[in-house]
């Protein structure tokens, strides 16, 4: 599990896809494998998740590709079987936790509160994802659970964008962001993969000044 997190940790950024087509898959893969930035969370908001998934595993077997928004154990399954490699749920479902520690797969679930840090804690994990990030606090908050919590890392998301990402990325508790501003659905939903291509390329960029700091 921690192999996944190494590799998060060496991309920085963990673009999270939301497809309403699977079609729009190989596409988006293509551009941000080609542009240095070959992983994606593909949420489960849609019905088109599953496919995407496979689609994006199938096309781009380099490529870390990992399941988002996933709700129940059912989500889980289908995101294995399509091929992906870690799973992200919002919050800390217990359930889905110990699920996919029992299968052996990486998973971050949602942590904001001390009891939710320590949940992880007390199971192995790592790294938990923190969100919505905006809403709570940002690196401030992050900073404060990880004071007790010493070996623990956060993977924030939710309103990181460009302009706060130095910010986190700053921070020796934040592993990577999350983030959605270089893969937009309506940009993706509307042809716009040169828009894409480029703010993909800036966050990779920003995120190697940033480490090179």
């Amino acid at each position: 599990m921690m192999e996944i997190a190494e590799k998060i940790h060496e991309y920085g950024v963990v673009p999270v896809v939301v497809l309403d087509d699977a079609k729009d898959a190989e596409k988006l893969a293509d551009v941000l494998c080609e542009e240095g930035l070959p992983c994606a969370e593909v949420t489960f908001r849609t019905d088109a998740a599953g496919e995407a998934i496979r689609i994006m595993a199938k096309t781009h077997p380099e490529m870390l590709v990992g399941a988002g928004t996933v709700l129940t154990i059912q989500q889980v399954d289908q995101a294995l079987e399509a091929g992906a490699k870690f799973i992200v749920s919002p919050g800390f479902d217990p359930e889905i936790v110990d699920y996919c520690i029992d299968k052996n797969i990486a998973v971050f679930p949602g942590c904001v509160t001390p009891s939710e840090a320590a949940q992880a804690v007390k199971r192995g994990l790592k790294v938990v994802k923190f969100f919505p990030a905006g809403q709570f606090g940002g690196v401030s908050t992050v900073k404060a659970l990880a004071a007790p919590y010493t070996k623990l890392q956060f993977l924030p998301t939710g309103g990181v964008n460009k302009e706060n990402l130095q910010s986190y990325l700053s921070c020796d508790k934040v592993i990577a962001c999350g983030g959605s501003w270089m893969v937009k659905k309506e940009l993706i939903e509307n042809g716009g993969l040169d828009q894409i291509r480029q703010m993909v390329k800036e966050t990779v960029e920003t995120v190697r000044a940033i480490r090179n700091q």
